[in-house]
């Protein structure tokens, strides 16, 4: 019979420990980017308010989001922030909480409609330092609308030319587009068959002032690791 010492018994036990392992436990760790750490923020479907979304419904909640974002702000590690949108819209108060959010992070932000960026969509893709829209997607610009019951007072008009007013200013401070222009745009009856309004795809977006440029993922992360390098 062959007696093992303490020693053998040992490394005969890690050498089973080890084989036992994933091949992914076995790889060394990844190595950090020497350009930078990027986090990566996806907004998608439905902006959701305050009112609970149907489960069929695809959504970017905002009290995810606000933790995400105060998180990427607070982490030195983080050095800087992509924004990633194929968004419908939603409710215009979560959506301009988050745009304000990301135009006041502290680190550097680039955003990249894909898809789509629609209605308070809009506000979101301008909110980045600088932002970019790939060539099929699209934006549309309309005005600021509400469903359910509405009181119909001089009261309720005025509301919604304040809130309309806040998606507006917002727009024109964090893009090249006029304040005129915008409006226009919003009450334009030449473009869409059934509601007012604009749809601009790709270059058009970018031709009107709205978004910085006509690009993809591979530009959108050159642009950020630019500015990273930059301070």
């Amino acid at each position: 019979m062959e007696i093992l010492n303490e020693e053998e018994k040992n490394n005969d036990e890690q050498g089973q420990q080890s084989s036992q392992q994933s091949p992914e436990a076995l790889m060394p760790p990844p190595k950090p980017n020497p350009r930078g750490t990027i986090q990566f923020l996806t907004i998608i479907g439905q902006v959701e308010g305050h009112i609970l979304l149907p489960p069929t419904n695809k959504a970017t909640k905002y009290e995810h989001v606000i933790p995400q974002l105060v998180a990427c702000a607070e982490n030195n590690e983080v050095d800087g922030l992509l924004v990633l949108l194929n968004t419908m819209g939603g409710d215009v108060e979560a959506g301009l909480a988050l745009a304000e959010l990301i135009a006041h992070l502290g680190k550097p932000s680039v955003s990249l409609v894909l898809g789509g960026g629609h209605s308070i969509g809009v506000p979101l893709a301008v909110s980045a330092q600088y932002s970019y829209i790939a060539p099929s997607a699209t934006m549309t610009i309309h005005p600021v609308r509400m469903n359910g019951t509405l009181v119909g007072a001089p009261q309720t008009y005025e509301y919604f030319n304040k809130t309309q007013d806040r998606v507006i200013d917002f727009i024109t401070a964090h893009s090249k587009i006029s304040h005129d222009r915008i409006n226009s745009l919003m009450m334009d009856t030449k473009t869409m068959a059934q509601d007012v309004g604009t749809i601009l795809i790709g270059e058009d977006a970018v031709q009107e002032g709205l978004i910085d440029a006509v690009g993809g993922l591979h530009d959108a992360m050159e642009k950020l690791y630019g500015f990273i390098g930059k301070g």
